[in-house]
């Protein structure tokens, strides 16, 4: 791997959403991804964490689930722009196909469909002592599912959350002035 957190503009995006640089390398920090670690990353969109994540594992495996076709398009075209052989592409809307994935290391979930716990009861048994779940929350309601489901299994789950707030300087003529970026809340979440 070269460096962490690839320009954004480096990546095919389109219409489709895409985790931002600086929230890129905050979910890449709290998942302590291991050189050979399976990895899941739920509601891809174009793919920009799960490249990050199969740099990062380059004798591993990153399963990219997306169920937008447009999505699943550009997972690919950005794998292949970035000559990523690690990476899987799966067109599902999870937990549909997750049943047959391997155990897992390390787990991202940017979208879940209003699925979360549906997710989050397959994922539960798959992931390893040492595993680590890293969900980026854009609203409060995801947060809330999030925390909800960590709680009533606060016999299986310990978490942290952290909500992020990015604004970057944009030139306006003589002048430079921050233009925000969505807060986020990031959730790490792992096993007792």
């Amino acid at each position: 791997m070269d460096y962490l957190g690839l320009d954004d503009e480096a990546f095919i995006r389109k219409n489709v959403p895409m985790t931002k640089q600086e929230i890129r390398i905050l979910s890449l920090v709290k998942a302590r991804i291991k050189p050979d670690a399976v990895i899941y990353d739920i509601g891809a969109g174009t793919g920009s964490l799960s490249i990050e994540a199969a740099r990062m594992a380059p004798q591993g495996t990153v399963y990219a689930l997306e169920r937008n076709p447009e999505g699943v398009s550009l997972i690919r075209a950005n794998a292949a722009n970035f000559s990523v052989g690690n990476l899987k592409v799966m067109e599902t809307e999870a937990p549909a196909g997750m049943e047959n994935l391997p155990a897992v290391d390390t787990v991202f979930i940017g979208g879940s469909a209003g699925r979360l716990a549906d997710i989050l009861a397959v994922v539960t048994p798959k992931l390893k002592a040492e595993g680590r779940i890293v969900l980026n929350c854009i609203t409060v309601q995801t947060l809330m599912q999030c925390i909800e489901y960590m709680r009533s299994h606060a016999d299986i789950y310990a978490y942290e959350a952290i909500q992020v707030q990015i604004s970057r300087l944009q030139q306006v003529g003589p002048y430079d002035m921050a233009k925000a970026l969505n807060p986020i809340y990031i959730v790490t979440c792992w096993k007792k």
